[in-house]
């Protein structure tokens, strides 16, 4: 303590900033202390095929997708009015089932293939009443040609598939990278998609 006390007083003359760092390095406590006080570590960025935003479907609300970072994404784009439309209902059941393991269902309502007429309340109450959609469902937007969202331009440049009808998955890693392409006749229920998404969830 004396030799602390000492320390202080020869440091007196010194500035502020450098008579505060040898009180530091001179008492560990101290050290100990301004440590667990320090900001905690920034979080990873948020990969580049995130960086986007969209209103979500029931108030048209903007969410950045950057939300789900971290996370595999099973994106979808949906219709109401299709032969495939059905397959909401298995897509509720895979959000259900693997969600706590970290599986996020993204659904992107559109009328690309005329068979999404509505307005987004109209399709929001579809969905919800129909077949019971919980998982994120976003404004309708166009998902394929010249008028696609950026978001579905650079899933279609980064798979080598754009969605040739309604119901097409793409699935993306932890990593931020797309992981797989499947067309609308891959049912959420598929024994390869499935593979597939275990597969993603278990990476690192």
């Amino acid at each position: 303590m004396f030799s602390i006390l000492r320390s202080s007083r020869r440091a007196a003359g010194l500035p502020a900033v450098m008579f505060a760092a040898a009180i530091l390095l001179a008492n560990p406590s101290a050290q100990a202390q301004a440590q667990s006080a320090a900001p905690p570590a920034a979080s990873p960025a948020c990969p580049t095929l995130l960086q986007h935003t969209f209103p979500r479907l029931q108030d048209e609300k903007p969410q950045a997708l950057c939300q789900f970072s971290g996370k595999v994404l099973l994106v979808v784009n949906t219709a109401s009015f299709c032969g495939f439309t059905p397959q909401y209902k298995g897509l509720e059941a895979l959000s259900a089932r693997y969600k706590d393991q970290g599986l996020v269902v993204l659904g992107f309502p559109s009328n690309d293939f005329s068979q999404e007429t509505g307005n987004n309340q109209q399709i929001a109450d579809f969905c919800e009443n129909t077949f019971g959609v919980k998982f994120p469902m976003f404004a309708k937007s166009s998902v394929t040609g010249a008028q696609a969202s950026p978001f579905y331009k650079q899933l279609a440049v980064l798979s080598g598939q754009k969605p040739g009808w309604n119901f097409h998955k793409y699935l993306i890693g932890r990593d931020g990278r797309v992981a797989g392409s499947y067309s609308s006749n891959v049912a959420p229920q598929d024994r390869v998609l499935l593979k597939d998404v275990e597969r993603a969830l278990s990476a690192k």
